[in-house]
């Protein structure tokens, strides 16, 4: 089994793969301030609950957008399951191309996402990944990362209008039953997910048509709010929460386990 972890600015995603196959995986809030000690009891507790030997994982995969959690976990699963763990960023000598101005600069998240799409699909992709930010990938068949798009996420959007408009209550990420609302609440939450549904589909519309080769790409949506938005989005063919999981137990596969 390996253990993989794609940690974002809000939450950290983390799954546990018995071969190919997602076993398990768990969301966890991202805490910059946690030590190695506390990360590593983590660790254990999570696969104590789903029964699974330390001694079961022989790898783990990370990326990681945060660089104060990254030697923590990386000190903590070297502790816990005497391997070193595969680091992806800009450096990491993936089977991807960086067609952008500044390579070193692009996310792990955007590295692993290329990677999934790229092997899985295999044809033109937009990867559409709802965290923190939204963000918009744009990669080729053979693997070629062409830049895209980030944009504020859907909670970034909304924890900034409940802070600046101090009349307007917090309310929770679901749609009202009608779009002309008549509380106030009501008002926002249409607002905050048919105004972000609309702003994908149109973002999502504009990067077809810039698109550089023949082939319509496939819109594949993932991240923590894939699929509350994708009843709301049409602009997505594929809802894939797991697609940087997925990349990362690809990124293992192709660097650290041996070629049979």
């Amino acid at each position: 089994m390996i253990l993989v972890f794609d940690v974002g600015n809000t939450e950290t995603t983390a799954g546990l793969f018995d071969g190919t196959e997602l076993r398990k995986q768990w969301r966890l809030t991202t805490q910059q301030e946690r030590t190695a000690d506390e990360v590593e009891l983590l660790i254990r507790s999570l696969l104590g609950m789903a029964d699974v030997a330390l001694g079961a994982v022989h790898g783990v995969a990370i990326c990681s957008v945060v660089p104060g959690v990254t030697p923590w976990l990386v000190a903590a699963c070297g502790r816990a399951f005497g391997v070193e763990p595969l680091v992806v960023d800009a450096r990491t000598d993936l089977p991807i191309t960086l067609d952008v101005d500044e390579p070193r600069t692009v996310g792990a998240d955007r590295l692993v996402n290329t990677l999934a799409a790229s092997h899985i699909h295999k044809r033109d992709c937009i990867v559409v990944d709802l965290g923190t930010a939204t963000t918009y990938d744009c990669i080729t068949r053979d693997g070629v990362f062409l830049g895209g798009i980030i944009a504020p996420g859907v909670r970034t959007s909304a924890e900034t209008l409940f802070k600046r408009t101090s009349k307007l209550p917090a309310t929770e990420l679901v749609a009202p039953e009608r779009l002309i609302g008549r509380r106030t609440e009501e008002c926002i939450r249409a607002g905050v997910i048919y105004g972000s549904a609309e702003a994908i589909d149109g973002l999502v519309r504009r990067l077809k048509a810039e698109w550089p080769g023949s082939e319509e790409p496939l819109v594949v949506a993932t991240g923590g709010l894939a699929e509350k938005l994708g009843v709301y989005c049409t602009s997505f063919d594929r809802i894939e929460p797991g697609l940087t999981l997925e990349g990362l137990r690809l990124a293992h596969e192709l660097l650290r386990e041996p070629a049979v």
